[in-house]
């Protein structure tokens, strides 16, 4: 029986760094940059393993997003991956409400770019899309981001949100949303 465990990316070590990197590796068929797994340290892991395999895994990190004349504290949830022989058997489902429950408590809001396998899912759970215009804080100001709209799911929090309104996310290298 799968079991789910949350930690600090502080709290793991060496080997299950690299057990993260494979399942995400062999999860996005070998579509997964050095700078997305970046995107997914220094936060909250979800972890599923089974029989001491690590079959699921997602990760929830903070950002800054802006949005109405507002700094929001986000929680950003990144690298959610099910290996693919364990994949439509509740596995994505158990990363999601550990994840979600961290957002939840720590964050204004939830956020995340969904890829098209994923859309179902995260709107099946109550995220619901960004239908404004989305931006970056970029080193040179804000910069339109429009290749980014349509893809971008927020889970609301206690603060209330237009989502017809223009979200900006914080900096980073690679893909900023």
């Amino acid at each position: 029986m799968p079991t789910t465990v949350v930690r600090r990316t502080a709290d793991l070590d060496d080997v299950e760094h690299l057990e993260i990197r494979a399942l995400l590796d062999r999860a996005f068929a070998g579509d997964f940059a050095d700078e997305d797994f970046a995107h997914a340290l220094g936060g909250m892991h979800a972890l599923v393993h089974d029989e001491g395999r690590l079959i699921g895994h997602g990760a929830v990190v903070r950002r800054q997003l802006r949005h109405g004349g507002r700094t929001l504290r986000a929680g950003y949830v990144e690298a959610v991956a099910v290996v693919p022989d364990r994949r439509r058997q509740g596995i994505a489902t158990a990363v999601m409400d550990a994840l979600e429950e961290i957002v939840r408590t720590d964050h204004d809001l939830g956020a995340l770019s969904a890829s098209e396998d994923g859309i179902g899912l995260y709107a099946a759970r109550g995220w619901l899309l960004w239908e404004g215009p989305t931006s970056v804080l970029a080193p040179e100001g804000i910069r339109r981001t429009p290749e980014d709209d349509g893809s971008v799911f927020v889970l609301p929090g206690p603060l209330p949100l237009d989502r017809r309104g223009e979200l900006t996310c914080d900096w980073r290298a690679g893909d900023v949303w």
